[in-house]
């Protein structure tokens, strides 16, 4: 445990509570996929051997799809998961990858607010109007809309406690804790996590 989450317990603990959440986000993300695909395999089957639809597979597959990647993105972000360059990165002096690790995390949390700014738009103008998808089933486009930029919103929130740590730490120069919150994820962690997993599936089928 670093010397901030000592001072900041109160931090730390949203930042704890803000995975967990996350982490139920992604459970709930997968099993909507997952319900999409099934139906889209039931469509697909009635189609072929009773030559009928049920209707709206890919309509209601794209809400699914959009939906479940907006709730995803905050446990991604809270695992480092997001896709950085990192040529140059790994030469820095650890000072200095600490500040990149910090400004790239301001840049991807303006850019989020931006994005979650004019999805919100979006969603308040289909509301506002009354539209209805250009389908059989007529959804209301409001609905999947605002379930999508709500997961926006969640990750804004988790943005907004990953930047107020991170600048914590930057100000007190505990720059373990920079890297761990939002650094680039180096080979031997990805290995690391891939043993555990490993062990985690080995102890399970001898369970």
């Amino acid at each position: 445990m670093s010397h901030n989450e000592h001072s900041f317990p109160l931090l730390s603990r949203l930042l704890r509570a803000a995975s967990s959440l996350s982490r139920a986000a992604i459970w709930a993300a997968g099993g909507l996929t997952l319900i999409s695909a099934l139906y889209i395999t039931v469509d697909v089957l009635a189609r072929k051997f009773f030559h009928f639809s049920l209707g709206g597979s890919d309509e209601l597959s794209g809400y699914a799809f959009a939906i479940s990647v907006s709730w995803a993105l905050s446990f991604a972000t809270l695992q480092r998961a997001n896709i950085r360059i990192d040529a140059l990165y790994q030469i820095f002096p650890p000072r200095v990858g600490a500040i990149l690790d910090w400004v790239a995390l301001v840049g991807l949390a303006v850019f989020i607010a931006y994005l979650t700014r004019y999805a919100g738009d979006v969603a308040l103008t289909s509301w506002q109007r009354g539209s209805t998808a250009n389908s059989i089933t007529a959804t209301p486009l409001w609905i999947p809309q605002f379930i999508w930029v709500a997961g926006l919103v969640w990750l804004c929130i988790v943005l907004a406690l990953m930047l107020l740590r991170s600048s914590v730490a930057l100000v007190t120069g505990d720059l373990r804790a920079i890297r761990e919150l939002c650094g680039v994820r180096t080979a031997s962690e990805e290995a690391h996590e891939e043993a555990q997993q490993g062990a985690r599936l080995v102890k399970g089928d001898a369970s």
